[in-house]
């Protein structure tokens, strides 16, 4: 069953010369004129991400790429190791040689070791439109022109819980955009326990468009009617000053403990809900044995965990006793299994909301990453959207995303991943389009070595971030106001017929354009493009959707048609809660996707893998990485509010709230004041790894013990001839860590590290980060 809902939006306002765009932040329009790119948000967005005003700066910035440019070193001594990557200058070409230069090398690693040898690396979070999407290009060209490459799986953002998740619970994609809605939290919830939060500025991005943000007037709404929000966090604004939460500071990493010891409450106090256990849910009793103390001699209760995670026993108490008996959703974020053994907190938050039996419930039980992402808790559209294929990889082998500086550093070598021991390849050559590693990957000195040992390394970018700067073939890409395309999210009901606004900086180039004349070089321009231009491809694309809602009976504008008003709102199935209400209803008839069919609160498949550090059932693990008398601080490293990751980080919005050029640190003033740290000091954040430098503000908006740095500051070494220098410009990943968060998942751990602060009072180093190379 669906909704049927009318073709235009009313608001897309597209009078004055304004033509249509879209982003990962939200739906907007656009026109360039005199006075420079005006952009104005999406009129029917409630609550519009002012993201969007990086763009009017960032179109013609310096920090833009002008023209192919190759790594002299690469230039002048060919490809193979070189630990000048990063520190040597570039030389520009024209496209002509640019090409011809890499269809060689790409020729050379095809013909001669193999399509195996090649890494092909992209994140999703280029561009909202669906048809200029590096990371599908990329890899549709890596198939067709290579015959393949070594791909990588899951994300930065929840390698831990995507690969345990559909083995204890149901499949990843249908547990976060198919489960609870902020509908239901509006109308039906009594009390959310955010572990992580849901912070505002992590719902204002999505993949593909967002037309309308939500989350705020959600949590309002469930406010006025009734519904308590407990923020367990090291930040207060993890949630929205509307949601009107109880603020609890547990030491971070420890939230594994806190959720036992509520546990340990509900099931000593008898306010568990053994009938829904019994039903639903396999290995209970074993699970029992560790939480009572009965298999390790140590009952978990909240006097236990008090001492672990720092809220005192009686405040654990009684949240489990608010718990019980209501409709109560639990909600674990990203953050929490970016971290070591982050498998855990993911898996022991379904196990406190499978012991409160509101599992499946509208409103009710367990919701991961709700808040992380704009499309999770919204409605699934019922009419495919556009979707550009990627032909077929002829290389099985991959690797775990966060797993890249490993596998160069240590080709040939072993390292387990979801109970199998695999071997990493040994990568020659990288191809990067969409992405910006030295954003998202942790331990930045240690990647600078293992990205020395590549014979070549190719980046598609539309400016010079370090990920460029590291490169030997530089090709520049066009920005999306820059190129045509449609933006969609299959949570989202309106597709967006994004326009061009400008016209390409300097000699820059879409990545389909790139690709098509790189594939002629190797012999593969026709399968690659299939004889479309890009403009015939937004048309090939558009017509499942116009097939699809012509089947419905509903109005089906032809391609010309939808490009003219520029939008389209499509179909959506009205909510019924995914296959975990359905399992609720009728647990027999429509059983779970796991081994058992059943909740796994014990699962023996995990169990027989042997891996101690991600154990058969949610443990209590401690952390190696935890403040010391040398670095006494948490570092919090998280996602920025005024930039997706470190996009558009020349912005205008994003440069307006830094301080003094640099990245804003947080910390409590009981941490800054004994250091003689004020508002508004530059600070050294420093540890074994690393150090960098940024601007501090003094609030008691952080708990104390923790310091807090966003992440995508772009990469600033003071000195890079160093092999570990200072980051002058804010970037935490000079500082994280690059080990797995188990050996089960091997995620990311880089939301968490320890540190030692103090005040700078030396001469403050010049920004060079976005100067031109």
């Amino acid at each position: 069953m669906s909704e049927t809902i009318g073709h235009p939006d009313p608001g897309l306002d597209l009078s004055d010369g304004f033509k249509p765009h879209t982003s990962h932040w939200g739906v907007f329009s656009a026109r360039l004129g005199k006075a420079g790119l005006e952009v104005r948000p999406y009129a029917a967005d409630p609550d519009p991400n002012r993201i969007i005003n990086n763009f009017p700066g960032a179109l013609r910035h310096q920090a833009r790429i002008a023209q192919p440019a190759i790594r002299r070193g690469w230039l002048e001594r060919g490809p193979g190791p070189d630990d000048r990557r990063g520190r040597d200058d570039f030389v520009s070409v024209s496209w002509e040689q640019a090409l011809d230069l890499l269809g060689g090398e790409l020729t050379r690693i095809r013909d001669t070791i193999g399509p195996s040898a090649v890494f092909g690396g992209s994140y999703g979070w280029s561009s909202a439109g669906r048809f200029h999407h590096a990371q599908s290009q990329v890899h549709r060209f890596l198939n067709i022109a290579m015959g393949g490459y070594v791909r990588s799986v899951n994300t930065y953002s929840s390698g831990a819980s995507s690969v345990l998740l559909p083995q204890i619970l149901t499949g990843y994609e249908d547990i976060t955009k198919r489960n609870v809605t902020w509908e239901q939290i509006a109308a039906e919830t009594d009390i959310v326990l955010a572990f992580g939060g849901m912070a505002l500025k992590n719902s204002m991005v999505a993949g593909g468009s967002i037309s309308k943000h939500v989350e705020r007037g959600a949590m309002a709404a469930a406010q006025r009617r009734g519904c308590q929000f407990v923020l367990v966090s090291p930040r207060r604004d993890d949630l929205p000053v509307e949601a009107g939460a109880e603020w609890l500071t547990a030491t971070p990493g420890t939230d594994t403990a806190l959720m036992l010891g509520i546990v340990h409450t509900l099931v000593g106090e008898g306010l568990h809900d053994q009938a829904f256990l019994d039903r639903y849910t396999e290995g209970w009793p074993v699970f029992l044995r560790y939480l009572t103390g009965e298999s390790d001699g140590q009952p978990k209760s909240a006097e236990w965990a008090a001492a672990i995670c720092g809220i005192d026993a009686g405040t654990i108490k009684t949240l489990a006793r608010r718990l019980a008996g209501r409709r109560a959703l639990i909600t674990v974020s990203h953050s929490l299994q970016r971290a070591e053994h982050g498998e855990q907190p993911v898996w022991m938050g379904m196990v406190l909301a499978a012991a409160l039996g509101q599992i499946g419930l509208p409103g009710g039980g367990y919701a991961y990453s709700l808040g992380a992402i704009g499309y999770y808790g919204r409605r699934v559209n019922a009419v495919p959207g556009p979707t550009l294929g990627q032909g077929r990889n002829g290389v099985a082998d991959f690797i775990p995303v966060a797993r890249i500086a490993d596998m160069l550093l240590n080709p040939g070598t072993s390292y387990r991943y979801n109970g199998e021991t695999r071997t990493y390849p040994d990568i020659r050559l990288v191809y990067w389009a969409g992405g910006n590693p030295f954003h998202h990957h942790q331990d930045l000195n240690r990647l600078r070595k293992a990205f020395a040992r590549l014979d070549t390394l190719v980046v598609h970018e539309l400016a010079w971030t370090a990920t460029a700067r590291h490169a030997d073939i530089v090709l520049p890409s066009t920005m999306t106001l820059e190129r045509e395309d449609i933006g969609y999210s299959s949570n989202d009901p309106l597709m967006v017929a994004m326009h061009r606004i400008a016209e390409p900086f300097g000699l820059a180039r879409d990545d389909y354009e790139i690709f098509a004349d790189l594939a002629e070089r190797l012999g593969a321009r026709e399968p690659f493009t299939e004889g479309r231009t890009s403009r015939e491809w937004l048309e090939h694309l558009f017509e499942p959707t116009r097939k699809a809602l012509a089947a419905r009976g509903l109005e089906a504008p032809s391609f010309d048609e939808f490009w003219e008003r520029g939008s389209q709102v499509v179909p959506q199935h009205l909510d019924d809660g995914g296959s975990l209400r359905r399992f609720r209803e009728d647990p027999l008839a429509r059983p779970l996707p796991t081994p058992s069919g059943r909740i796994e609160i014990f699962s023996q498949k995990i169990a027989s893998h042997g891996d101690a550090d991600c154990p058969g059932h949610p443990v209590w693990l401690e952390k190696s990485d935890t403040p010391t008398p040398g670095a006494p601080f948490f570092l919090v490293a998280n996602q920025p509010v005024t930039r997706l990751h470190s996009q558009l980080d020349f912005g205008g919005h994003s440069l307006d709230a830094k301080y003094r050029g640099r990245e804003v640190a947080r910390m409590n003033p009981r941490d800054a004041e004994p250091r003689g740290i004020a508002d508004g000091d530059i600070i050294r954040i420093f540890n074994a790894r690393g150090a960098c430098l940024a601007a501090v503000h003094v609030t008691d908006g952080i708990a104390p013990g923790v310091v807090q740095l966003p992440t995508g500051a772009w990469y600033d070494p003071m000195d890079p001839e160093e092999d570990a220098p200072l980051c002058v410009h804010g970037n935490p990943n000079v500082l994280t860590r690059d080990i797995g968060t188990s050996s089960f998942a091997q995620g990311c751990t880089g939301q968490l590290t320890s540190v030692e602060v103090e005040r700078f009072n030396g001469n403050l180093p010049p920004i060079r980060a976005f100067d031109p190379a």
